[in-house]
């Protein structure tokens, strides 16, 4: 097993958690989330439920991992000394890093959509046609090429490490996302249209805040949005030195991954209205946005078709943006995994991704093949029920079962001065007892 390894830099650590927190569920769920309930209300509240639900959580699994030092399996197992919590503890540890795995085995497929449709405008430039077709037609050739091509990418990263291979390529990446967004951004907000989806997306209409369907959606949003229950963040956690300022850190995560969402907004609700000035066809006779499931596949293409010569680059740079998101939340994703195998066997870093890897393309290939029933369920069961269920049992383990000057302890070596501060007075008891209850409510509402 190798020695375990630590990010070299606090920027590292920033720039890998908030890579990997900021994914396609911010550039294109949480845009297509706002346009569906509310806009402008829909981004108040999420910021809200960011704060009061995703920070404490984040700091919670951040914590246990770094106190343990390990894969979430054994780290949970050292928050208590009960032999009935240790094994309870290992199998949610366990319960998430077969969630993160699961998750990656569709996202790879996801992800690999995006390569494609990047490469579609340069089929289209060099006159190839039959090439492009391919490229945006659903097929299971094109989802089997471009899932294992994907699938090489993020093996690629994890098989070089943590220090040169996830902090590197995150640190790398995050900018290149960051410019990209903020480029394709300014574009969007200087073609006609565009005003209108900034007013839906800025200027919140108050009657619905206390919307039902607003409230749950920007609850959801912000659990999912910071890759909870995920095991990512606490493994990430456990890579990090006994100096680090762990709120702190936390907090620079958060805003990070919440601009990137609120940029991500800026960008795709202005393009929606673009769209619809252009011809294209967003909403359904009763107000509902049309294929929100796909959007970024059916209504932007559209979009990008109406801008004459811009299309290429733009529909180029918008893809490239989304693979640099799911490359940087992908990564992440097979670390968990992959750290349990090294950390349970004698296997070295190359063979542990190797076949950690081959086993989440297998099952990626088989959803392919079996996409209709598959690709759905595999999503509902680890998005909607495994991904909210473990977090709950984090929250308990945290708030409940881990000894308070545990905890203490482990906060005040990055910070010696918490236990004076405002953060030491409220954040215990709010995971004790807020967290829970808001957790609890998303489960609800998945079930639902």
């Amino acid at each position: 097993m190798e020695k375990r390894a630590q990010f070299s830099s606090k920027l590292g650590f920033v720039m890998a958690a908030a890579g990997s927190a900021i994914g396609v569920g911010n550039i294109w769920g949480f845009p297509t989330q706002a346009a569906s309930n509310g806009g402008g209300a829909f981004l108040l509240v999420y910021l809200l439920f960011i704060f009061l639900l995703g920070y404490p959580m984040l700091v919670a699994e951040i914590t246990i991992g770094r106190h343990g030092q390990a894969n979430p399996f054994l780290a949970l197992k050292t928050l208590t000394k009960k032999p009935l919590g240790k094994s309870i503890a290992g199998l949610v540890g366990l319960a998430s890093v077969l969630t993160v795995s699961f998750i990656f085995t569709f996202y790879a497929i996801v992800s690999g959509w995006f390569i494609s449709y990047a490469l579609d405008p340069i089929a289209s430039l060099v006159g190839s046609a039959s090439t492009a077709s391919w490229l945006t037609d659903f097929s299971t050739s094109r989802n089997v090429v471009f899932t294992l091509l994907f699938a090489l990418l993020s093996l690629y990263v994890v098989s070089r490490g943590l220090e040169q291979g996830i902090e590197k390529w995150s640190s790398r990446l995050m900018p290149l996302l960051l410019v990209m967004l903020v480029l394709l951004t300014g574009y969007m907000l200087f073609q006609p249209g565009a005003t209108e989806g900034v007013k839906v997306y800025l200027v919140p209409d108050f009657a619905q805040v206390l919307n039902r369907d607003v409230l749950i959606g920007a609850l959801g949003q912000s659990f999912f949005s910071l890759s909870l229950g995920a095991a990512v963040m606490m493994l990430y956690g456990s890579y990090l030195n006994r100096q680090a300022n762990i709120p702190a850190l936390a907090a620079q995560v958060t805003l990070l991954d919440t601009g990137v969402a609120f940029m991500a907004g800026m960008l795709i609700l202005p393009a929606m209205y673009v769209a619809q000035h252009n011809g294209v066809t967003i909403f359904a006779d009763d107000g509902s946005l049309l294929s929100s499931d796909t959007l970024v596949f059916s209504v932007l293409p559209a979009l990008f078709d109406t801008m004459g010569a811009a299309q290429y680059p733009v529909a180029f740079a918008f893809f490239l943006l989304m693979i640099v998101a799911a490359l940087t939340s992908a990564i992440s994703m097979l670390e968990a995994p992959v750290s349990l195998v090294l950390e349970s066997t004698k296997l070295s870093r190359i063979k542990a991704t190797w076949l950690v890897t081959a086993v989440c393309t297998l099952f990626s290939i088989i959803i392919v093949f079996n996409f209709g029933s598959l690709f759905g369920l595999v999503i509902t069961a680890t998005t909607q029920y495994a991904q909210p269920l473990v977090s709950m049992f984090i929250t308990l383990y945290a708030g409940w079962v881990w000894q308070r000057n545990s905890v203490l302890t482990e906060l005040k070596a990055g910070n010696p001065e918490i236990e004076q501060g405002l953060f030491w007075k409220i954040w215990p008891w709010y995971v004790r007892f807020v967290c829970p209850v808001l957790v609890l409510v998303v489960i609800i509402q998945s079930v639902n």
